[in-house]
């Protein structure tokens, strides 16, 4: 992907691809040979590990998800996969040698899928094969409202869980149906009521803009009453309609990711972000990136942003990506029910010493790493550290790739000390800034990768 010049790059819509990692899924390719688990976390520092444990299962499938998820699978399959997944953490721990953990997170898919002697299962896996007190440590789960109940909200809080993300996308039925979601409000409260009641510390609430049939004023609708059960972080997303998804099936679009910039005209999602964006600063919320604003009665709320995209990840789990410095590995990816369900077949017939082997990912090299530290720093508040680059990377983040200067230039950013920092008209072209800086290499890998 050759950079844009530097007029055209506010000539393009904002909403390009989000960066959610990188390099995405995408650019993973088989590793030959397979390589020791053993030897790629040797040369790592391990005394400060974020442990990520995958659950691909859901109750029903949104129109708008492309993640690795499995809707509506047999019980024989889930307690199959949660033997392997005890097998993978046993093997990955043994290989990780001395170790330690510092933050948790249970993901998906929708972990509060499995019932509460499942979760608990789950939970005191990672107290044995990981010696985790979660208790001590960060620790979040995702959800859906369709499957929380009281229970499983008891058993993940006394196991230490102290943050739940919850997917809400809209308080607005019309638009709920339009996102291919069978999702009733009486349930959303429900939900809600039991996660409060609970007694986690931290709410997470998602919300979707750009659903069709949406207005400012419906938008704002839904934030507001979200607000009314004062959620300590709200992430704002829009949408996007993706290959093979429900949405991206009815729009006619292909498995080709076609992942290159692109001059598509003006849609509505500016405006919406914008509204939204004002209304819960107005708040008294903090905009931490483009998507994600936190309370001011938030917990820490000027404490470290909730990542798990950072380097020393370790994924447990069909789907789930692991990170180190050099190398970044995982299962395959597909989103068609087909494609996963295939990729879970051989993560399910695997043998237990296979697990201690990466055997598909991506190596990283030195402009990769910048590329991703930049990348993944620029994006949120405070911004890039210039003084930070320097100190990792022996070099000036503003001489490695120049196109930071462009950001200057075009007024999307400015530096704070020897912070480069996006201003809000910066913030609101993340979507477009990120793929801006992916390299060719990269580009290249996600555009020839066919989803499945």
């Amino acid at each position: 992907m050759t950079t844009p010049p530097l007029a055209d790059l506010l000539r393009l819509p904002p909403y390009q691809a989000y960066s959610y990692s990188y390099p995405h899924k995408t650019a993973y390719r088989p590793l030959e040979p397979a390589r020791p688990l053993s030897a790629i976390w040797a040369g790592e520092r391990r005394d400060a590990l974020f442990l990520y444990l995958h659950i691909p299962f859901c109750s029903y499938r949104c129109g708008f998800c492309n993640l690795f998820a499995l809707a509506r699978p047999d019980a024989a399959r889930v307690e199959a996969y949660l033997d392997q997944m005890e097998r993978q953490l046993e093997a990955t721990t043994t290989a990780l040698d001395q170790h330690r953990f510092v933050r948790f997170a249970l993901g998906g898919g929708t972990p509060t899928y499995l019932d509460a002697s499942q979760l608990r299962r789950v939970f005191g896996m990672v107290r044995t094969h990981a010696s985790i007190d979660l208790h001590a440590i960060p620790a979040g789960i995702e959800a859906s409202p369709e499957t929380i109940d009281a229970e499983k909200m008891r058993v993940c809080r006394e196991a230490g869980v102290d943050r739940i993300s919850m997917g809400v996308q809209s308080f607005s039925d019309v638009e709920v149906r339009a996102l291919v979601r069978p999702q009733q409000r009486d349930v959303v409260d429900r939900a809600i009521a039991a996660i409060r009641e609970a007694g986690f510390p931290t709410l997470n609430l998602d919300l979707i803009y750009g659903i069709e049939g949406q207005s400012v004023a419906s938008f704002l609708t839904s934030i507001d009453t979200a607000l009314a059960y004062r959620p300590e972080e709200l992430y704002l997303y829009p949408l996007y309609v993706r290959p093979v998804t429900g949405l991206g099936r009815i729009a006619g679009k292909e498995g080709k990711t076609g992942f290159r910039l692109q001059p598509e005209p003006l849609d509505e999602r500016l405006d919406l972000y914008q509204a939204g964006r004002d209304h819960l600063l107005a708040a008294g919320y903090t905009q931490v990136s483009m998507r994600m604003f936190r309370a001011p009665h938030a917990v820490d709320a000027d404490g470290p942003v909730y990542c798990c995209q950072s380097d020393g990840m370790v994924g447990i789990g069909c789907g789930a990506r692991s990170y180190t410095t050099h190398l970044h590995y995982s299962s395959e990816y597909g989103v068609s029910r087909r494609s996963v369900a295939e990729i879970l077949d051989d993560y399910l017939a695997r043998d237990g010493a296979s697990f201690a082997r990466a055997d598909y990912g991506i190596a990283l090299d030195l402009d990769e790493r910048r590329r991703r530290h930049v990348i993944q720093s620029l994006l949120i508040q405070p911004g890039l550290d210039r003084e930070d680059y320097r100190q990792r990377f022996g070099s000036d983040c503003l001489d490695d790739l120049p196109q930071l200067r462009d950001l200057l230039e075009l007024g999307l950013a400015r530096f704070d000390a020897s912070r480069l920092a996006l201003n809000d008209a910066g913030m609101a072209r993340s979507d477009t800034i990120g793929p801006w800086l992916v390299s060719d290499p990269v580009a290249t890998l996600m555009r020839d990768y066919r989803v499945g």
